[in-house]
């Protein structure tokens, strides 16, 4: 009995061995890193756009004193219209993930050959500069998915009819401007900041924890879901008030004096707050989560089977 059982033994040891380790991003090319970044982000958000569609939705409806219901807005729009803007959702995660997540990689590598470690300091300061260049680059694609998710839900009187993303952004530069694409900028990049700490840093963190105190190993499927699951709410809950700001300040409209009622981010959390109290900036959070967390899974998930795809039949 004792040799089979060796044999055995030594049979999955050589199995386990000879497969093929998790891909690390410092062992791929730049391009590849930014490729399955932005691939793996698409990926992702053609899951979750439904939820973003929820959320913005829910969100603005509190800004014109409404309650949201779901099954009003499918009567009223159709189930089909949870995909509103997701044209616009997409092409933006080719600028958004592709840097956030790919300069994240590559500064945190270049910080790690400079320092000789890399620790939670250093992903959490990386992970706040990156999202915030990520951000500013595609703010323009988050301009198009607020307002083409929202549009068919507004009053027919003040509806834009957008048809698509080209006739979104044309619009948008002839009728208000190219630095309209800008507007909601600065919530929208703080936001990104956070996310970079919250989202990107935490899960980098998360995946080093998991793998010591689970005894997974690092960058594994189960590896990287654990993580991502984690960060994915930490990041939703420090998010959302940004969120709700960038949301109104991305649809709003002048008022007959050509006035702006959301002006910067301080001033439009605390307009907020104080007309329709602290847990208005938190409203359509449940869906909110879904498309934090549930990008932040699938992207993830997504990214790493691209990468070991990549290592397996490439290299």
């Amino acid at each position: 009995m004792t040799i089979p059982l060796l044999l055995a033994t030594s049979a999955a040891t050589t199995a386990a061995a000879a497969a093929p380790a998790p891909a690390k991003a410092s062992d791929l090319p730049k391009s590849v890193i930014f490729a399955t970044s932005g691939l793996g982000g698409c990926m992702g958000w053609a899951i979750v756009h439904p939820a973003n569609t929820l959320a913005v939705r829910s969100n603005l409806a509190s800004m014109s004193g409404q309650t949201f219901s779901f099954k009003k807005m499918v009567e009223k729009q159709g189930l089909m219209s949870l995909y509103d803007g997701l044209s616009a959702g997409v092409l933006r995660q080719v600028f958004y993930a592709s840097s956030r997540f790919g300069l994240f990689e590559t500064f945190r590598d270049k910080l790690h050959q400079i320092r000789g470690k890399t620790d939670f300091a250093a992903r959490v300061g990386v992970g706040a500069i990156t999202g915030g260049i990520a951000a500013y680059i595609s703010c323009p694609m988050e301009v198009a998915v607020v307002r083409m998710s929202n549009d068919s839900s507004l009053p027919v009187e003040e509806r834009r009819n957008y048809k698509g993303v080209v006739d979104t952004a044309t619009r948008i530069v002839k009728e208000e401007g190219i630095g309209a694409f800008w507007r909601g900028s600065n919530p929208f990049v703080a936001r990104a900041m956070m996310v970079g700490v919250f989202q990107v840093a935490t899960l980098d963190q998360f995946k080093d924890m998991y793998a010591s105190y689970l005894n997974q190993k690092k960058n594994s499927i189960p590896n990287v879901f654990s993580a991502a699951m984690t960060s994915g709410l930490i990041y939703s809950m420090a998010t959302m008030p940004l969120e709700a700001s960038k949301n109104r300040m991305a649809s709003q409209k002048p008022d007959a004096a050509g006035n702006l009622p959301y002006k910067g981010i301080v001033q439009t959390l605390t307009k907020v707050a104080k007309d329709e109290g602290v847990m208005a900036l938190y409203n359509g959070f449940f869906p909110y989560y879904m498309r934090c967390g549930g990008h932040t899974v699938t992207m993830f998930i997504f990214v790493q089977l691209l990468r070991d795809f990549y290592t397996k039949k490439m290299l």
